[in-house]
């Protein structure tokens, strides 16, 4: 399991670190992972907006549903939609083939997007995708420059225009996008929004480490036996010393 993991963390970076950084500065997520509403409402967005072309092929739906708090039967029911078992990984019918032709490149797994990038950065790229009608799908993005895919939450957003600046490079002035300005064209409005790029990012977040609060409860209470059996191995030291001196 452990070298599935790795080679497809490694997988993913060519995609990535191709990208050029971004023009902007990240913003800052505030993901809570102990927030299961807002993970069940980012599975929900991930489901009917992402899977269609991005896998998570080393997590499972049964382990989804049951750490984001969704019982068995009503997550088959409302969050599978081909004829995949509750067991199963989070898989799509897309073949490589076929995303290479439509994309150019074959849309990358999200399982470890999250440790791969970070959360503040998906987020900020969730909410960078503006207007760009030299674009194969008609946008671009701030931080992923001529990004590869179609602004899929657009009918959720709207389709913002970009907010450019005049910067001097060298001997030549150039116009840059260092910004996003929404339109009012979708269904949600911009504090909508932003709460559903967040939601859609604390979900990855935890998809990329499914056992965090896990390890940090695990981490917390071995902290505490280190500090309780020091009190105690302080004490029984100085109950020894005692009959030396």
């Amino acid at each position: 399991m452990m070298k599935k993991l790795l080679i497809g963390l490694f997988a993913l970076l060519p995609t990535f670190t191709m990208a050029a950084g971004p023009t902007m500065p990240l913003m800052d997520a505030n993901i809570d992972l102990r927030d299961k509403a807002s993970l069940q409402r980012g599975a929900k967005l991930f489901m009917n907006y992402c899977l269609g072309c991005h896998q998570m092929q080393y997590q499972r739906y049964e382990r989804t549903f049951r750490d984001i708090g969704i019982p068995v039967e009503i997550g088959k029911e409302t969050l599978i939609f081909d004829d995949s078992k509750v067991g199963s990984h989070i898989l799509n019918a897309m073949s490589k083939e076929d995303a290479a032709k439509w994309f150019g490149a074959a849309p990358p797994d999200l399982t470890l997007i999250s440790r791969v990038k970070s959360p503040d950065y998906i987020y900020t790229y969730l909410k960078s995708f503006y207007r760009d009608e030299s674009r194969p799908f008609g946008v671009n993005n701030v931080v992923f420059p001529l990004v590869g895919m179609p602004h899929v939450l657009q009918e959720l957003q709207g389709l913002p225009m970009p907010i450019t600046e005049e910067v001097v490079e060298g001997d030549e002035t150039v116009t840059k996008v260092v910004g996003v300005e929404t339109d009012g064209s979708g269904e949600m409005s911009d504090d909508e929004y932003d709460q559903a790029a967040r939601d859609l990012t604390n979900f990855l977040a935890y998809v990329g480490e499914p056992s965090r609060l896990e390890s940090e409860a695990i981490g917390i209470k071995v902290l505490g036996f280190l500090v309780i059996f020091f009190i105690l191995a302080f004490f029984l030291k100085k109950e020894y010393w005692r009959d030396v001196h």
